[in-house]
Order: structure tokens, then C-alpha cells, then sequence
């Protein structure tokens, strides 16, 4: 199979699609994989390291995409890619459909064949290829937290840990999946107080056993969720339900319940976000303001530590890609149910329920 590895081209999306490495995986089953000039540069890896692997570089996106038969990237595409997106190829990259109609009919329009890395599915309901990327965002929620709280950002101007003598700050998590425990655990680790929120009594049990006495576990609900955020300095959202958008657990009301610079990080961007006044924001511009609350929610959260992001989501992607080239995605998908569960346009027609409901649009089995 010929497969292409596009530049991101998303604002300041670092991460590549393929490793060196995966590169070599593949040729030496006798693939062809076109990458384009630098697209490895922001996480580390040279043309010269995909030569030695085994690749051709392209100069341009266009002739990337022209010479492949299956498109291997991070982030969904964008406007400006939509069109070099043809029947005969098959796009695998993390889509987030339900956060975008425009999207989701541009490649209806295209009637090539999406998987989406983030509705990989494993029999027990777990997502493989979105864990890592979640442990990641996760963790950076709470790096990203700590900083927007100092006083010259519009912060409360609180140290996480606060020192002897001073509490710490008030952390609250809403959703203890993936992004919910990584962001518990990292605050928890620098000192702070934590609140971890889900309706999920299996994960607050985990929580509760796992974590240390300075992170506390609470079920979620919104009574429980208006009496927090009167006094957290930091609340994380990371609550996600599978290829659809995400619940507004925060609403437009309540900011003003909250401090003046408390921050505010929607990690659900993708999907929507949890937080009624979530926008998408951007490493560039980051942060807005509403209501004196400060709100970050970049929506490729991973893309500012690509190295890390860009080893991490390979090693989870990897057997996918080596499968779908090995077979073609009909046999692929048809030999593995997690891949097909990966499936959500196919030649023109939405194959995932949750998608079809999000824009009211016709959903067809695959």
C-alpha cells in the first residue's frame, strides 16, 4: 500500500503522524510511505531519519496526499485540506466529528473512507488509541493550571502546593476516566487539595484505593458541582462520551459563583467541551476571559509536547496502520472489531450513530 504522512498544518501542531520507526515497520513489509518535507521536524525527527527508514519525501502536502492510497495523521484536517481528500483514500487521524459539522460533510463530500482513532474500541469499552493521548493532556491540565493561577496571567495569583503555613490550592476534576486520573494524580502530586467528580462509582472506587489522602472522591452531580466551584481555584473538565459531544457540567451562570481568577481548562474541547463558554482556543492565544473566570482550552492540548505526544500515540497506532496496509481497510476492519468500531464515514455515508445525532443526519450500519 502507499501511504502518506502530511505536515500538520493546524496552528502550532507539532506532532507527525509516523515515527522513523513505523516507517521502517512498514517498508520492510514492503510499503511505500510518502512524507512530506519536515513534517517530523517539530517532534524531533529529520528527513533524514525517514530517508534511512525507508521513505520518499515529498516537497508538498499535495503531492503527499496525490501519491497515497491511505493518509496517516494527528488531527483532524482542516478547510484548507478538504479538498485533497478523494474518494480512493482512506483517512486514519483522530476526527472528533460531533465538535464539527463542516467537517463531518466535507468528508461525506469527499466519500473517502474516516477512522477515527478516538472510537477504537476494545471489547471492555476502553479506547486504546485516545489513552495515550488523554494521559498526556491529562497531566498537562494541571501544568498548564498552575500557571494561568499566577496573578500576572489574570490568575488568583496561587501556588498549587502552597508552602508551609499556606494551604494549597482547591483542584477540581470533573470526570475520572483517563483525563480525570492524570490530572488528579499530577495535582495531587504537587500538593494541592483535589475534588475528583464522576457518576461512575467503578472509577471513584479506583480513585478512592489508588490515590493519596490529599485527593478526595465525590459523586458527581450538579448540586455537588455548584458547591465546589464557589471555592476551587482550578477545575479540570475531562468527561467524554464516545464520538459524541460533550454535557455542559459548567454553565454560563455558573461563573459567577466563582472567584475572580479562577482558571478554567476544558480538556473536551474536542468534543464540544464541558464548560457552557468553551471556544477553542490555540498555543498562540490560549486563554480568554469571561465573567473574570480564566478560561484555557487549546484544543490540540498534546501538540505542545510533540516529542512526548508523537512517541506515545505511535506505539498505540502502529499495529493499526501495519494492519490496515497489510489487509485494506474492508478485510481490516471486518478482522478487527476495534477497528471497525474506528469506522465513522464511509464512501458518503455517517456509520456512527452518535455522529448522525449530533447534526440530525442519516446514520447507515457499515
Amino acid at each position: 500500500m502507499k501511504i502518506g504522512v502530511p505536515i500538520e498544518i493546524k496552528n502550532h501542531e507539532n506532532r507527525v503522524g509516523m515515527t522513523p520507526s513505523g516507517v521502517f515497520e512498514l517498508t520492510k513489509r514492503n510499503h511505500t510511505v510518502f512524507v512530506q518535507k519536515n513534517a517530523g521536524f517539530g517532534s524531533g525527527f529529520f528527513d533524514s531519519d525517514y530517508v534511512k527508514a525507508g521513505a520518499t519525501i515529498l516537497d508538498t502536502i499535495e503531492e503527499v496526499y496525490d501519491a497515497a492510497e491511505m493518509i496517516v495523521k494527528v488531527k483532524e484536517p482542516i478547510e484548507k485540506e478538504y479538498t485533497l481528500i478523494k474518494s480512493h483514500h482512506t483517512v486514519f487521524t483522530y476526527f472528533h466529528f460531533a465538535s464539527s459539522e463542516a467537517l463531518t460533510k466535507a468528508m461525506i463530500k469527499s466519500k473517502s473512507v474516516c477512522i477515527a482513532s478516538e472510537t477504537v474500541e476494545n471489547a471492555d469499552g476502553s479506547l486504546p488509541l485516545l489513552i495515550p493521548m488523554s494521559e498526556v493532556a491529562g497531566r498537562m491540565s494541571i501544568q498548564q493550571g498552575a500557571k494561568y493561577l499566577e496573578k500576572p496571567i489574570k490568575g488568583r495569583g496561587i501556588l498549587l502546593g502552597g508552602v508551609p503555613g499556606v494551604p494549597p490550592a482547591k483542584v477540581l476534576v470533573l470526570g475520572a476516566g483517563i483525563v480525570g486520573y492524570q490530572a488528579a494524580k499530577m495535582a495531587a502530586g504537587l500538593g494541592a487539595l483535589v475534588i475528583i467528580m464522576d457518576i461512575n462509582m467503578k472509577a471513584l472506587r479506583y480513585v478512592s484505593d489508588s490515590m493519596p489522602n490529599n485527593v478526595i472522591s465525590e459523586f458527581s452531580s450538579e448540586y455537588n458541582i455548584r458547591k465546589h466551584i464557589k471555592d476551587a481555584d482550578l477545575i479540570i473538565g475531562g468527561v467524554l462520551i464516545k464520538g459524541a459531544k460533550a454535557p455542559k457540567l459548567i454553565t454560563r451562570d455558573m461563573l459567577k459563583e466563582m472567584r475572580p481568577g479562577t482558571v478554567i481548562v476544558d480538556v473536551a474541547v474536542d468534543q464540544g467541551g464541558c464548560f457552557e463558554t468553551t471556544r477553542p482556543t490555540t498555543h498562540e492565544e490560549p486563554t480568554y476571559i469571561i465573567d473574570d473566570v480564566v478560561h484555557y482550552s487549546v484544543a490540540n492540548m498534546p501538540g505542545a509536547v510533540p516529542y512526548t505526544s508523537t512517541m506515545a500515540l505511535t506505539n498505540v497506532t502502529l499495529p493499526y496502520v501495519i494492519k490496515l496496509a497489510n489487509e485494506g481497510w474492508e478485510k481490516a476492519c471486518e478482522h478487527s472489531a476495534p477497528l471497525a468500531k474506528g469506522l465513522n464515514v464511509v464512501k458518503g455515508k455517517i456509520v456512527y450513530k452518535e455522529i448522525a445525532d449530533a447534526f440530525d443526519l442519516q446514520f447507515e450500519m457499515a
